[in-house]
């Protein structure tokens, strides 16, 4: 699938790092390989070598520069016509707050074992995001800096931060 470039953050040789289209969610980064390959087992060895800084990178931005309580790092698509992509979803302090606020939800405390308490998880954070900011419409409500400041500051600083944690980036 072709990335607009007004989505486009900072590349690497082997890997592209953008903004969620569809996320109203400012700092909703997906990492996707540049190779149209599905199987992650399958890149090369120095596109395998770029990832583990690469999330680093964007984790780090998204905790320093955006103030996110919690970052997700995670694969979860399965659709055709998908390179391997990684999702980085910022959980900030205010989304947290939105989720426990809002009763539709709590239909999932009831599904978590006893013991682990009454606390959102990862899962129960990823199902409201992508819900709340990704799929509905009109989106939830942001606190803060939109989706067009957050591209417009990672556009800046991601290619600097990278150089500092050993990547090269793509200038264009």
């Amino acid at each position: 699938m072709e990335i607009p470039r007004q989505f486009h953050l900072m590349e690497t040789e082997h890997w592209l790092v953008n903004h969620r289209m569809n996320s109203a969610l400012p700092g909703y980064l997906m990492i996707g390989s540049k190779r149209d390959e599905d199987d992650l087992a399958a890149l090369c060895p120095e596109a395998l070598a770029e990832l583990g800084p690469l999330l680093a990178l964007v984790q780090r931005f998204l905790r320093e520069r955006l103030s996110a309580g919690r970052v997700y790092l995670g694969r979860f698509g399965h659709t055709p016509g998908f390179a391997v992509h990684f999702h980085a979803i910022p959980v900030y302090g205010w989304v947290e707050q939105a989720f426990l606020q809002d009763v539709r939800y709590r239909a999932l405390d009831g599904l978590r074992r006893a013991d682990l308490g009454h606390a959102p998880d990862g899962a129960d954070l990823t199902l409201y995001v992508t819900r709340e900011f990704c799929e509905r419409t009109p989106p939830a409500p942001i606190e803060g800096p939109g989706v067009d400041v957050v591209m417009a500051l990672a556009r800046r600083e991601l290619p600097d931060l990278a150089t500092v944690l050993g990547l090269v980036p793509v200038r264009r």
